[in-house]
């Protein structure tokens, strides 16, 4: 049977399915976007970019904490309080509900940010109750004394609307907490002591079973326990199978420590410049939304007996991480190319700002841009193409003059050197045609990226599509169905030269692939491509008029023309 070399379409769709494996397989090694956690205002149809986005705090400086001594916290004989109440911490920001019994978080709510249900975000997931100790419960580095303070009815005192201190004491053990906030922040001083018998002693303040947004699709495997390790200048982070067969600690040089998700952090900040801090990793059993049982990640951070942190628990959005602190940074996983992404998000980001101000708009706009910086790669291609149509005739003659030939015979080693020699004769690159389609897939994983870490883009809408990070939520998607007529559309007035009908047919799956593979994935990333589609087919028509086909060149007889009659 003959073999028969493998064209530059053959090739082209090849890259095209190696794309939709890398675009399939990638939430399997980086996780892929949950669903919807709407900003305020940002499930409307048509809603600005300043619409869907929260309004910007200034900068985030923690408050001045009553911060805990141990002269402070060696109280006297029994301080308790005589019943159980709630404290909630109201600001423009976030509220808080914390509960005397243990001195521990209920709720940390985000105003600003919706989860899947439409409710305002909260940190803290309320499943988890009575599996696991509440946010801020004391983790003991030695046996934990008896009774457990976490138990204990804890006198609260309130100085402020946004400060709250929680003391306890039963004559041996005494434990003081307090929370400071500020009214536009979301930074909170954080402190805690704890004394046994007047002796300090080592602890750390637990987040148990999880943390972030749990109303997106299997939240466990967005949720990670971190910490930067100064000495290293690295952020490391740790799953929940880490510790699968029990508690991990790990003390160091730490800037900060504590878990995120997706899109949200809740760490604790050094407050000296040189702090040695202890980060333990849990692995919590906890139910899922449906009630089966399912690890999440949990931490405790701390490791003195008197902690004194900044607080910070909110969105990763990279200007507000900055102004926390510059290192915080690196809570948002740009992946492989960040090269890329993050610059490619700096522009979507300030087009929807000063030019657009809707990120649906926005990534139209850059996809023009991105389209015409890639022209002229479009017509070395076009002329590429030209230029192996003339030689067809030639390529026929070489493959059969080769024809029959195995792959390891020696002699394919001369096909495929004559070969080359017709295309460098004939001034050809062979992948040419396949160049601008090859520069392209790092500009798809990078809009993946973008679409699936910056908090920016979580909620925003475009006409129909209430959220561009999310497929559509209408029951018949539609950018899918016009990217698979745009594709169609495109490869029908793409010269294809030397394709024979089997090959014509192959192509017709690719629109069908690629249809298939884009209506699981963001909306906003089947907008970038059907853009790229609807851009490319004008690029196509406009050079077609101005570099018309050319008749393949005819090879000239060995016996000279035929003779006349």
């Amino acid at each position: 049977m003959e073999k028969k070399e493998i064209s530059m379409e053959v090739r082209l769709l090849l890259a095209f399915l190696l794309m939709g494996a890398v675009i399939f397989i990638t939430p399997y090694f980086y996780k892929a976007p949950g669903p919807t956690a709407d900003k305020s205002a940002a499930n409307k149809p048509g809603a600005t970019a300043q619409e869907a986005k929260p309004p910007s705090p200034p900068p985030q400086t923690a408050p001045a904490s009553p911060q805990v001594t141990p002269e402070a916290a060696q109280l006297p004989g029994q301080v308790q309080a005589d019943k159980e109440e709630t404290v909630v911490i109201d600001t423009d920001l976030v509220q808080v509900t914390f509960s005397n019994k243990g001195g521990v978080v209920r709720s940390w709510t985000l105003k600003h940010f919706k989860d899947h249900s439409g409710k305002p975000v909260d940190l803290y997931y309320e499943k988890a109750a009575g599996k696991v100790p509440p946010p801020f419960s004391i983790q003991f580095r030695d046996q934990a004394p008896q009774p457990d303070p976490n138990m204990a009815l804890f006198r609260v005192e309130r100085p402020d609307d946004l400060t709250v201190i929680f003391d306890y004491s039963d004559g041996h053990v005494a434990v003081k907490k307090s929370f400071k906030f500020a009214p536009k922040s979301y930074l909170a001083a954080v402190s805690s002591q704890v004394t046994l018998n007047g002796a300090l002693q080592a602890h750390s303040l637990e987040w148990r079973g999880g943390f972030g947004d749990s109303s997106v699709v299997k939240p466990g495997s967005n949720q990670h326990a971190l910490y930067y390790d100064v000495s290293n200048s690295k952020l490391n982070t740790k799953d929940a199978k880490d510790a699968k067969n029990g508690p991990v600690g790990i003390r160091g040089d730490f800037s900060f420590a504590g878990l995120n998700d997706q899109y949200f952090a809740g760490v604790f900040l050094a407050t000296n410049a040189r702090s040695q801090m202890e980060l333990t990793t849990f692995s919590d059993t906890v139910p899922d939304e449906d009630g089966k049982d399912e690890q999440r990640v949990g931490a405790g951070v701390g490791g003195e007996g008197t902690n004194n942190f900044e607080f910070f628990a909110g969105p990763k959005d990279m200007d507000l991480l900055r102004k926390v602190n510059p290192k915080l940074e690196q809570l948002i996983d740009w992946g492989w190319f960040e090269i890329l992404a993050k610059p490619l998000f700096l522009v979507l980001n300030y087009t929807a700002d000063k030019l657009t101000h809707n990120w649906g708009w926005a990534i139209i706009l850059v996809t023009v841009a991105i389209n015409i910086l890639l022209f002229p790669l479009k017509i070395t291609g076009m002329k590429s193409s030209r230029k192996m149509q003339s030689i067809q005739p030639e390529l026929k003659a070489l493959n059969e003059k080769y024809k029959n030939l195995k792959m390891n015979d020696p002699r394919k080693a001369e096909q495929n050197q004559e070969m080359m020699d017709l295309y460098k004769k004939n001034g050809i690159n062979p992948v040419g045609g396949c160049l601008p389609m090859l520069l392209n897939l790092p500009f798809i994983y990078a809009f993946y990226k973008v679409l699936g870490v910056t908090i920016e883009m979580r909620g925003a809408s475009w006409l129909w599509v209430a959220d561009l990070s999310q497929p559509e939520t209408i029951a018949l998607r539609v950018l899918p169905i016009l990217l698979i007529v745009t594709q169609f559309l495109q490869q029908k007035i793409t010269p294809t030269p030397g394709m024979d009908p089997t090959q014509q047919k192959m192509m017709y799956i690719m629109p069908l692939f690629l249809g298939y593979v884009f209506y699981f994935y963001a909306s906003g990333l089947v907008l970038y491509w059907l853009t790229g589609n609807i851009i490319q087919i004008l690029q196509q028509v406009a050079l077609n008029r101005v570099m018309p086909g050319s008749p393949p060149a005819v090879i000239p007889s060995k016996t000279g023309p035929p003779k006349k009659k």
